[in-house]
């Protein structure tokens, strides 16, 4: 980075693409090239920023200059104000709802305070076709770390210490579940990332998977050491294409490295990723179900025991974790056990991504503390309702969560509280509504029966799934 006097940050998810990223990348490129900054200036496509609302997002450094709503037509202006002149383009800038003033820096915006980033710590910092630049921030230390040690049982007891749960919706404790396969004998075991994320309104794995793909190959590479398993498996829906595209670019820059394929770290451990693509069905979150599409056979899920522990892929022990589970893994190892489990509530620890949506402000990608309350994120981060509208409800949990009102905004988000509150964390959707929504859409978007066009039936109907 000091070979260049200024970097420009693009975001390159999946919503700025669709918004003409590409473009902007080329125009930058092109203008540059046209007045000789090749050499001065670095353009870089990063995964999400998160604050998808105000997409497409540029950001500047050193000075950390936050640009929102950018279009290709505005790169001649930033380059020859802010490049050339040192003067940011107001107009460019975040404008506070509260005094419509701008804010140049990310780190004074409302939506950014809050948030703490661990699993997202990567996305909109790197650019993730770049293994480079993944290793310039950790990127692998972790799996070295675990190697060198060579003691399987003491990083699972590390990872069980954390306290990380699963972040696909159930919240079963990593440690114990990467303990209980590791106890299986069996000639080969194999570990799974679910990449399925069927939830209505939920795109966190995918920008996960978008913005920092190296962070689940060493994941899943580390889970395969401590659970005894040589290949590893990526259940990934066909409909995230870019997810897919930067992932296949990873693992072959990983492999090039030696950091995938045989005696990793001039160690004797083996361990290899192959992708498996779903077609979009919601049952095939389910981990049982998940196995069964990997297997070529109907994606359904199956009774338990056996677990997938003990007899999962092609009837071999299995570990499933969803992404951003993984996501957590080479930090906890890289900064401790001790450090994750400071953060967060009791019996819910570290930080929780969600897909904040529907009628509030600030629409994007979060990631906040466990115990940060409803309402904090709806307010704070969230900015409110749009227009200024009543608050009517908010969606968590997808289709087998529920729906909760304005008497819970004072709930503390982690697993237990939005359980006893009658909805549930699930993989993180978080879909909020103003008094103008009507229940009747709500319903048939997601619950499984039909209803009659009538907002009286449509309340009466949700109250039988989630009183």
């Amino acid at each position: 980075m000091a070979n260049y006097k200024y970097h420009i940050l693009l975001c390159g998810g999946t919503g700025c693409t669709a918004s003409e990223s590409p473009k902007i990348k080329e125009n930058f490129i092109q203008l540059l090239a046209e007045k000789n900054l090749t050499d001065d200036v670095q353009v870089v496509t990063t995964g999400c920023f998160g604050f998808c609302e105000k997409g497409p997002i540029v950001k500047i450094l050193p000075d950390n200059t936050f640009y929102t709503q950018v279009k290709p037509e505005d790169c001649r202006e930033i380059i020859d104000e802010h490049i050339i002149k040192g003067r940011k383009v107001q107009r460019l800038l975040y404008e506070n709802p509260e005094d419509n003033k701008h804010i140049s820096d990310s780190k004074h915006m409302g939506f950014y305070k809050k948030q703490m980033r661990i699993a997202l710590r990567n996305c909109g910092f790197i650019d993730p076709e770049n293994i480079d630049e993944y290793i310039a921030r950790d990127g692998y230390k972790a799996l070295a770390s675990v190697l060198e040690q060579n003691d399987p049982k003491a990083t699972i007891d590390l990872i069980k210490k954390s306290g990380l749960r699963g972040r696909g919706g159930a919240g079963f404790p990593t440690g114990l579940k990467w303990e209980l396969c590791a106890k299986n004998a069996a000639d080969q075991k194999y570990i799974i990332c679910n990449a399925d994320e069927g939830d209505p309104g939920a795109f966190m794995d995918r920008s996960i998977l978008e913005g920092d793909p190296h962070s689940i190959i060493e994941a899943m590479a580390i889970g395969g050491f401590c659970i005894g398993a040589t290949i590893g498996l990526v259940y990934i829906r066909a409909e995230y294409p870019l997810a897919i595209h930067r992932l296949q670019i990873a693992i072959n820059q990983a492999r090039e490295y030696g950091l995938l394929g045989k005696n990793i770290f001039g160690t004797d451990f083996d361990f290899d990723i192959i992708l498996r693509y779903g077609a979009g069905a919601f049952v095939c979150g389910e981990e049982t179900a998940l196995i069964h599409s990997m297997e070529g056979l109907r994606g359904e899920p199956t009774f338990k025991p056996p677990f997938p522990a003990v007899e999962g892929y092609l009837k071999k022990p299995s570990n499933v974790n969803n992404v951003e589970t993984y996501a957590n893994i080479p930090v906890i190892i890289n900064k401790g056990w001790e450090w994750f489990s400071s953060i967060g509530t009791e019996k819910s620890k570290g930080t929780k991504v969600f897909a904040l949506a529907g009628q509030i402000n600030n629409v994007g990608l979060i990631e906040v503390p466990m115990g940060i309350t409803l309402r904090e994120v709806i307010y704070e981060i969230g900015g409110g309702i749009k227009g200024g509208k009543k608050f009517k409800a908010v969606q968590t949990g997808g289709p087998s969560g529920g729906c909760l009102t304005e008497k819970f905004l004072d709930t503390p988000i982690d697993y237990d509280n939005l359980v006893a509150a009658g909805s549930m964390m699930g993989s993180g959707g978080m879909i909020v509504m103003d008094e103008t929504s009507c229940m009747v859409s709500v319903a048939k978007f997601y619950l499984d029966f039909t209803v009659e066009e009538s907002c009286g039936k449509c309340r009466q109907q949700a109250s039988v799934r989630n009183p």
